[in-house]
């Protein structure tokens, strides 16, 4: 689904997932973008600090990134949409389907240490903004979890 020079369909790309926890961003970051991606995620580094590092060294190597965090707001879209075009970079976002009963139950499935406190889960969904080609993305999808072979249902985000 990604575009881009046949050979190298992710060559400077900042891919931005957006959604609330459990709705799977990180399962679709494993399956769809491991291979050709750097992830970039607060659970893992723990720091903006150490974010910001890991984005800036993204951006100045030209290296393909993927921003793997809830995004819920147009502010926290744009500390990365605004440095990756900058840097020559096209900007593509998923938005996750986001059905808080759902996720609730899949975060009841997630392991020791994982689980998001259910508050945390409510939080976020109480400030989720869809995502809009107007903050800068040039393209933008929309994904729903499916019994399809790979998991996903993946199209382009329609804006009203």
């Amino acid at each position: 689904m990604m575009a881009g020079p046949v050979e190298q369909p992710w060559a400077m790309e900042a891919v931005i997932l957006c959604g609330i926890q459990g709705s799977g961003k990180s399962t679709f970051c494993r399956e769809r973008l491991f291979h050709t991606h750097v992830r970039i995620n607060m659970d893992m580094l723990q720091s903006r600090h150490r974010e910001t590092i890991l984005l800036t060294a993204c951006l100045n190597a030209k290296q393909p990134f993927v921003i793997d965090n809830t995004n819920a707001t147009t502010e926290e879209r744009a500390r990365y949409i605004a440095p990756s075009r900058a840097a020559g970079f096209r900007v593509v976002g998923y938005f996750f389907e986001s059905r808080i009963g759902d996720a609730l139950l899949r975060n009841e499935l997630r392991g020791p240490g994982h689980r998001v406190p259910d508050r945390g889960l409510y939080g976020t969904f109480g400030r989720l903004q869809p995502p809009s080609r107007r903050e800068g993305f040039d393209a933008l999808y929309f994904v729903r979890l499916s019994n399809v072979p790979n998991g996903f249902l993946v199209e382009e985000l329609r804006e009203s």
